[in-house]
């Protein structure tokens, strides 16, 4: 089958793109440079057919939706639309040429999660503009596939991270090595409210998992919305626990109300920690395990894990 995949070079496509080229299928990848960004299997990137297109540019202009339209596919996996404007000019140049659609979503579109693990069926309601507007391409999609049979499919991943591509960090925020090196050393971390609030990691190879799955059984994945997320959710002090316990410590943690954050670390960590203090994310994988088969190879003790090995290999981590 001939997938074609926009924004393939990325987290998810760096996994994705030579999954699907060793199964057999016939790839092209639509992205401003034609070189994977984090990849390691070479091998399988040189099967693969390029078209070179800078989306926003070529949105900007008017252009995107004739590129589509001149592009042939049986599968189409766009990883990188984040409006309903730019998901309308998708289902436009596609409607009725393609067997399968396949977007990429993200547990944001949830909102606080309210009841845990969330389920799929579960009821929306997202806050900040992302998750809300991911929330109505999902409307989009689904009110595509049951009023014009156009054959839509979600994927709503959780944090993504890999080898080369930090987790959120067990603060919540993405602080690059500064809250690992920390809790390495016995140091002091802030910790919002009871430390209890959620993060739920995947790993990228996971989610090339789920979307190969959704693509090998398309009866069983149209119409349907997915979480790419690993097995189970954890909370901040079950993280930092994690991290300082992998360098032989107990974590040093003070609990510190959210109102105060803030000054505690600064404006631009903050907003971050924030977001993911809100919404708490944690999700079932039940519906992708019972339809697709999916099976996470990665907990987020495994996530953590590589991406510390990698931090220590590359020098970026100093103990």
């Amino acid at each position: 089958m001939k997938v074609l995949i926009v924004g393939g070079t990325g987290h998810i496509g760096s996994y994705l793109v030579p999954r699907l080229v060793m199964e057999g299928h016939q790839v092209a990848v639509v992205a401003r440079t034609p070189k994977p960004q984090y990849a390691e299997e070479l091998l399988a990137w040189a099967q693969v057919e390029w078209v070179v297109a800078d989306r926003r540019a070529e949105e900007g202009s008017g252009v995107w939706e004739g590129r589509m339209r001149g592009l042939e596919a049986e599968a189409v996996v766009d990883l990188i639309c984040f409006t309903p404007a730019q998901n309308e000019l998708m289902v436009a140049a596609f409607k009725g040429r393609i067997s399968h659609f396949l977007h990429c979503g993200t547990i944001w579109a949830y909102g606080p999660t309210e009841r845990a693990p969330y389920e799929e069926h579960f009821p929306r309601r997202p806050i900040g503009e992302y998750g809300i507007k991911k929330a109505e391409i999902e409307v989009q999609l689904q009110q595509a596939w049951q009023r014009q049979g156009f054959p839509a499919t979600l994927i709503h991943p959780g944090h993504i991270c890999g080898r080369k591509w930090l987790p959120i960090d067990p603060q919540g925020g993405r602080d690059g090595v500064g809250i690992y090196q920390k809790l390495a050393q016995g140091e002091q971390v802030f910790l919002p409210d009871t430390g209890l609030a959620t993060l739920h990691h995947v790993h990228a190879d996971d989610l090339a998992q789920l979307f190969c799955l959704a693509l090998r059984h398309r009866q069983q994945s149209l119409g349907e919305s997915f979480s790419g997320v690993a097995p189970y959710a954890m909370s901040l002090l079950g993280c930092c626990r994690l991290v300082a316990g992998l360098f032989g410590r107990e974590p040093n943690i003070e609990l510190v109300p959210l109102a105060e954050l803030r000054e505690r670390v600064g404006e631009a960590a903050f907003g971050t920690i924030e977001s993911h203090v809100l919404n708490s994310p944690c999700s079932s994988i039940e519906k992708g395990r019972r339809l697709l088969g999916y099976a996470p190879r990665y907990t987020t003790e495994q996530i953590f894990v590589e991406c510390l090995e990698y931090l220590l290999e590359s020098g970026q981590l100093v103990l």
